[in-house]
């Protein structure tokens, strides 16, 4: 009999042993599973060939997304605000473009090698353009070259080299996409690629980063049944950083005829659900791709696009998803304006939640520790994209500051006590 309250069930050898077994098991999930980090993570990924791209395309496609959104106003009016719509101008007039990829892949096509050994060069000096500061430039690039494929690969290989020696080493903000992931040891491949360019540009190990593109059904599911992304995640890190849709390899694969291509496709949010679950807490970021619909031709063709490309953003904000390809200057605006249209509506609800969190008043609704974390990732996604500032978040919840949320991020969740 033990006095209540002081029960001896368990005894300090077994509790020593449960913790021995799973000593090893702990060390493992905090390797594994770090936890998400969304500082840093773009918007949204512009791809330009490199037939096409110099050191002022972002200005060129800020001047053009003006353009069309002078254009378009009626339509940005049915989708937003004055000043939603305000701050996205402000936007495309200073910082149209966060990433950016010069491509040498799909959207370059097959050239004689000396034309995209030019090609190549080109693009290692605008990235180290880029990486000086130049005006509008954005906060990360890089390019994509040909994949690891037996037939692709001597082209993709020489460009990577090509690009890094004509930037000068790899600036500041560079990342690569490696398209077409079908075997987990291709990341084995990209590692020692990764390898060999840190040792001659005399960067740290695991500093070189690169992203893979999931637009074969095999990168999804494997001849085994396991998802082979999410070993090729583990594989990757620390170098990985993200995991993008393809839309139309990944859908054409799959048997779905061209017309039904699209993001919004079963097929599509299969893989990227899958996608997701393999990134959750990694620190991976997951990247929907891209339409190849274009605000170009007639007035109603234009409307048209315009409402397809804004409803297509907010539909993977809604699930989640805080990235995706743009493919043409149109696209900044409808981008822009989702993005900020999604979290500056947001932003009230979680903010007066957060309040309630941070009092320990509960208001309206209980949240727990990862429903507070996600409130404030609402916040700090929303302050990343410009569509509100601290001041506001102020006005409505005076608890929450970002150093408040950056605890609160450091906890897990939890309150201090």
């Amino acid at each position: 009999m033990t006095a209540a309250g002081n029960p001896r069930t368990l005894s300090d050898s077994v509790r020593g042993r449960i913790d021995d077994l799973l000593a090893p098991v702990d060390a493992d999930l905090a390797t594994c599973f770090p936890g998400d980090d969304p500082s840093g993570q773009p918007a949204h990924t512009v791809y330009v060939s490199a037939a096409d791209a110099d050191p002022g395309t972002p200005r060129e496609w800020g001047e053009r997304a003006i353009t069309l959104a002078g254009e378009t106003f009626g339509v940005l009016g049915e989708l937003a605000g004055e000043q939603v719509i305000g701050i996205v101008l402000d936007r495309l007039r200073t910082n149209p473009i966060e990433d950016l990829r010069i491509d040498l892949e799909d959207g370059y096509g097959w050239r004689p090698d000396d034309v995209e050994d030019a090609h190549a060069r080109a693009a290692g000096r605008t990235l180290r353009d880029w990486s000086a500061d130049a005006p509008h430039a954005p906060r990360s690039f890089g390019v994509r070259a040909k994949g690891l494929g037996a037939v692709e690969r001597p082209r993709g290989l020489r460009t990577l080299e090509l690009v890094l020696d004509a930037a000068g080493g790899v600036p500041d903000g560079f990342v690569f996409t490696v398209p077409k992931l079908r075997d987990v040891r291709q990341v084995d491949a990209v590692n020692v690629l990764c390898e060999e360019f840190e040792r001659v540009h005399g960067l740290a190990e695991g500093a070189l980063r690169y992203e893979l593109q999931i637009e074969i059904p095999q990168a999804v599911l494997g001849p085994d049944g396991t998802a082979t992304l999410a070993r090729a995640i583990h594989r990757g890190r620390p170098r990985l950083s993200g995991l993008h849709y393809g839309t139309y390899d990944y859908s054409a694969a799959c048997g779905v005829v061209s017309a039904q291509q699209s993001l919004a496709h079963p097929v599509a949010d299969h893989a990227k659900a899958v996608m997701q679950a393999a990134a959750a807490q990694t620190g991976v970021w997951v990247s929907d791709g891209s339409t190849q619909v274009l605000p170009t031709g007639t007035p109603d063709n234009i409307a048209a696009a315009v409402r397809r490309h804004h409803s297509l953003v907010v539909r993977s904000l809604e699930r989640g998803i805080y990235q995706g390809w743009d493919m043409h200057p149109g696209h900044l605006v409808t981008r822009w304006l989702a993005v900020v249209g999604f979290f500056r509506g947001a932003m009230p609800g979680a903010a007066a939640r957060l309040q309630a969190y941070f009092e320990r008043s509960g208001g309206d609704v209980a949240d727990e520790p990862a429903t507070a974390m996600s409130l404030s990732l609402v916040i700090g996604r929303g302050i990343a994209a410009g569509a509100f500032t601290y001041d506001e978040v102020a006005a409505i919840a005076p608890l929450v500051t970002e150093s408040a949320l950056e605890s609160l991020r450091a906890g897990g969740g939890a309150l201090a006590d």
